[in-house]
Parts: structure tokens; C-alpha cells; sequence
């Protein structure tokens, strides 16, 4: 069995703040919110789930689905320097993982699309 190293976690609130001021993808399984820090330091990551979404158990499956999300596919399709906060949704606890995949790479392309 082959163990990925997770990325950095955001543990601050200002970063999460910062991270909400910035651009934004929304997809069914959830919201990506995307910050340039402006170094070369790798990729953070964060996760949120509100009270909205359902309570204490809906909201750790929630939380623990976007974290195997972010393990999985941030070490090959993060960009360096950059925080992602990835905010849970109702659909996030039943979106099959192929699609909330899908999602997070497409969510990211877009993210680091060139503004043509």
C-alpha cells in the first residue's frame, strides 16, 4: 500500500478569509475557493462545512470525503503557491466519487485558466 504525503492544511482564520476574497469555482459536489500567496511554498489547503449542510455526522463525512479529495489529487493538479479552501455541500455526501473527481479537476482547470 503506497501512503501519499497530504498537503500543508490552512489553519488560520485570515487565510481562510483571503482565500474567500478570491476566485471561485462552483461545482455540484462543492465550492473551490482558489488564493495566489505570491510565493513559491506548496499548496495549502482547507475544508468547511456549515451547519447548513446537516449536522455534526453529516458534516465529518463531509469534511473527511473533501480531505481523501484533496490528498488524492492535489499532489498532481495543485499548483505551488496557491491556497485552496474547498466549502462542503448538501449534494457532497452522495455525489459518486468519480463525479466530486471530475469536479475537483475541472474546478482547478478553470482556476488556472489563462484569461485570455
Amino acid at each position: 500500500m503506497t501512503s501519499r504525503k497530504a498537503p500543508e492544511t490552512i489553519r488560520v482564520r485570515r487565510d481562510f478569509l483571503a482565500a474567500a476574497k478570491a476566485e471561485k469555482q462552483v461545482r455540484r459536489g462543492f465550492v473551490l475557493q482558489a488564493r495566489q500567496r505570491g510565493d513559491d511554498a506548496p499548496a495549502r489547503f482547507g475544508l468547511t462545512a456549515t451547519k447548513k449542510i446537516g449536522n455534526a455526522v453529516i458534516r465529518n463525512r463531509i469534511r473527511r470525503r473533501l480531505r481523501a479529495l484533496a490528498v488524492d489529487l492535489f499532489p498532481k493538479h495543485a499548483h505551488s503557491g496557491y491556497d485552496y479552501v474547498l466549502i462542503g455541500r448538501v449534494q457532497t455526501q452522495y455525489r459518486d466519487w468519480g463525479a466530486l473527481k471530475s469536479d475537483l479537476k475541472s474546478a482547478l482547470k478553470a482556476i488556472h485558466a489563462d484569461p485570455a
